[in-house]
């Protein structure tokens, strides 16, 4: 798939089904969750350095439901009390948030949600100096330029990073055949000319990624990234690959019961990148735009244990990755199949935790634009 198609097509489940992304991203929010003092506090440092009447701040991938609107109301508290102890005499700056994601994405559901998130707003505001917040959709990719130049103070991007602008096109032979077989995305069996493919389109995209949000960034503008990642050079660890390589392992089992053909699975390849950190200080050094202020890793626990609402861990994976790659497993495999799949997906889960403990990684990267 091209990135034209893959741009059109590839979306987080809208809406609030049980299927929604809104209803099954718990999993982003624990690490968002875990990441919000590194969030709030280089947003303060931000505020503090600037004073600027007026910010900009991004959130790229924002995708739909409850997390996004969490996020804001938190930054939005963050600048009040960077405000009051900085300049308490002086009106509150005025807050533009620009919420960013493919066209596809549901950007309805969140807008629907304004009116209350307004009143919830004032409600929770202690002073009588209630600060102007401003909303607004940018639909498109981030592998491209969204805003204009020196206009945005503080970019904020969680578990966006690690999805590529396309599959690497290197992944295919001169007969459009995916060298990738078996495997959704770099697995095991992998060989190094997959892998290879894939770093090599992460790099072109990150790259570019960073130089268009130095252009649309102020002077001295900051960036907080929250990326899979994974724990050192090997590709194949028991972190965020291995669950994709669970889903290749699940979708086989479908294969030998008939319910699909493995030339789809064959034929079935992601967009993901878990880079290592190293991976991304070389870019962000390559680049240039940018100082690594710094750059720090999460585990964030699969507990083997039940959930909140008394399903699994397997459980509470499967319907987070089916909210994220459901646009395109529908496309290519029919919609028949998903049941079925992340049924035998949750278990498959459940077994591999019983067995030893899986730590997702995840970093959480600041950058600070250098002044040209």
């Amino acid at each position: 798939m091209d990135k034209k198609d893959l741009e059109r097509e590839f979306h987080m489940t809208g809406g609030d089904g049980k299927t929604s992304y809104a209803k099954n991203s718990s999993l982003q929010k624990k690490a968002s969750d875990m990441a919000k003092h590194i969030t709030l506090e280089t947003l303060q440092q931000l505020y503090k350095e600037t004073r600027a009447k007026s910010l900009g701040i991004a959130d790229l991938g924002c995708s739909s439901g409850p997390n996004t609107l969490s996020t804001i109301k938190e930054m939005i508290a963050a600048v009040q009390v960077s405000h009051h102890r900085e300049i308490p005499n002086q009106p509150s700056p005025e807050l533009s948030f620009f919420l960013n994601d493919l066209p596809g994405n549901d950007f309805n559901s969140i807008f629907k949600s304004l009116p209350d998130f307004h009143v919830e707003l004032k409600r929770d505001v202690s002073s009588g100096d209630f600060p102007s917040v401003f909303i607004a959709a940018y639909p498109g990719s981030f592998y491209g330029r969204l805003f204009p130049e020196n206009t945005i103070h503080f970019i904020y991007s969680s578990y966006s990073l690690h999805w590529l602008s396309k599959v690497p096109p290197s992944l295919y032979d001169e007969q459009g055949k995916s060298i990738n077989k078996g495997c959704v995305s770099i697995c095991s069996m992998s060989s190094e000319a997959v892998t290879k493919a894939y770093y090599s389109q992460f790099k072109e995209d990150f790259s570019i990624f960073l130089r268009c949000r130095s252009k649309e960034l102020v002077a001295a503008g900051r960036m907080v990234l929250i990326i899979l990642g994974r724990e050192g050079p090997s590709h194949a660890d028991r972190g965020n690959s291995f669950f994709w390589e669970l889903l290749s392992r699940t979708i086989m089992d479908l294969v030998v019961q008939g319910e699909t053909e493995e030339e789809k699975l064959d034929s079935y390849d992601m967009h993901f990148y878990a880079p290592s950190a190293a991976e991304v200080e070389d870019e962000v050094n390559k680049e240039g735009s940018f100082e690594l202020e710094s750059i720090e890793v999460l585990e964030v626990d699969s507990e083997k244990g039940e959930e909140e609402d008394g399903t699994s861990y397997g459980n509470a994976v499967a319907k987070t990755v089916r909210a994220v790659q459901e646009s395109m497993l529908t496309q290519h495999f029919g919609e028949r199949i998903l049941d079925k799949l992340f049924d035998t997906y949750a278990r498959m889960v459940d077994e591999e935790l019983a067995k030893e403990d899986i730590r997702p990684i995840t970093f959480v990267v600041v950058l600070r634009r250098r002044k040209l």
